[in-house]
């Protein structure tokens, strides 16, 4: 039993938990000292990179993973059941806690808050074996964690990234996306990622911030004065050699239900909790594993065939990196790094505004 005090201290640092843009698909309802409700949502209808709702059920799993870690510094132990009957857009997560005298608080616990996206480059000193060992325990047996390190391998990466990105910046879908996501002018955003944290220099923020305004001027910069160039310089190929490894979490058995990218959220936070805790950096790059789902799905997110052409290819360029068939699972891809702490990031929305009655 816990006081209710106590239960929002808890929330209040489950809260920290990363999200697909810092949308925080969730709400939280406190029924009873012992049971708080998590209501899930995903943003598949206008988000294209939330394909199925996957990527918001990842977030609810490094939520909850979140707020067990959370609990056990208070001396909690943190359980939760997904509800029977639960709508896969619309999942309610039920979040058990009862006393552990005498456990210790989860090492993790210290960096919930700690825990920040690095967008720019890092060091490109290697990993140690201890750093190595630990990444690849991080997010449990279910789970193998393939290291590109190499600066061959390196490479490749920022190949396969400099290939995503223009699929991203030139598809007409995305583009309400990139514009509503961004807190233009901003250092934090609560809601959104604030223009100091996307990783571009102050020249190319500005430049960025006007021709977003419309997808013409979008389509006019691309087409006609090499728009995509200096984004994905700055934004994908540069930081994908400015780093110690790349980490691909691949699944030991493929996802075929709502559990298991939930499941999948718990291993990635772990995974970036356990880099926090050795003072790395770590940047999700999600859109090629999103991008691959959608093409061995056989499905497309553009009305624009080159686009769906592209992303055929990307994926099997993808897959020829780290030697995997079709059917092989991704389902989360990062760089890692030793780098300062970022001086810009995104917060959260007060516990206040994700509470509900």
């Amino acid at each position: 039993m816990a006081e209710r005090e106590t239960l929002l201290k808890i929330l209040d640092l489950a809260r920290w938990a990363p999200s697909g843009d810092n949308t925080q698909p969730w709400r939280f309802q406190i029924v009873g000292p012992d049971h708080v409700v998590v209501r899930g949502f995903d943003t598949r209808e206008r988000v294209l990179y939330d394909f199925d709702g996957h990527a918001s059920h990842m977030g609810h799993g490094a939520l909850l993973e979140t707020l067990r870690i959370a609990a056990s510094g208070f001396g909690l132990d943190a359980t939760w059941t997904l509800r029977v009957g639960s709508r896969d857009n619309n999942p309610i997560y039920d979040v058990l806690l009862r006393e552990s005298p005498g456990s210790a608080p989860d090492p993790l616990f210290r960096h919930i808050e700690q825990r920040v996206v690095q967008r720019r480059p890092m060091s490109m000193t290697p990993l140690t074996v201890e750093q190595r060992q630990a990444l690849a325990a991080a997010p449990g047996p279910a789970y193998q964690v393939q290291f590109l390190e190499s600066l061959g391998d390196r490479l490749k990466v920022a190949r396969l990234l400099w290939d995503n990105a223009y699929i991203r910046l030139t598809c007409p879908e995305a583009y309400e996306v990139h514009r509503e996501i961004i807190e233009w002018g901003a250092r934090y955003s609560k809601d959104r990622i604030p223009e100091q944290a996307v990783g571009v220099d102050p020249v190319t923020a500005r430049l960025m911030r006007w021709v977003m305004q419309r997808w013409g001027r979008v389509e006019f910069f691309n087409r006609y004065l090499l728009g995509t160039i200096a984004p994905r310089i700055q934004l994908d190929f540069l930081p994908a050699l400015g780093c110690a490894a790349h980490l691909l979490l691949r699944p030991r058995e493929a996802p075929a239900a709502l559990v298991d990218y939930v499941r999948a959220g718990v291993g990635m936070q772990r995974l970036w909790l356990t880099a926090s805790a050795m003072g790395l950096h770590l940047q999700p790059e999600m859109t090629p594993v999103i991008f691959r789902w959608y093409a061995r799905a056989g499905r497309t997110f553009s009305a624009l065939p080159a686009i769906g052409r592209r992303t055929l290819l990307l994926a099997g360029d993808f897959e020829a990196l780290v030697g995997a068939s079709e059917g092989s699972a991704f389902v989360f891809f990062c760089r890692v790094g030793r780098s300062v702490v970022p001086g810009s990031r995104s917060l959260r929305k007060d516990l206040s505004e994700l509470l509900v009655e």
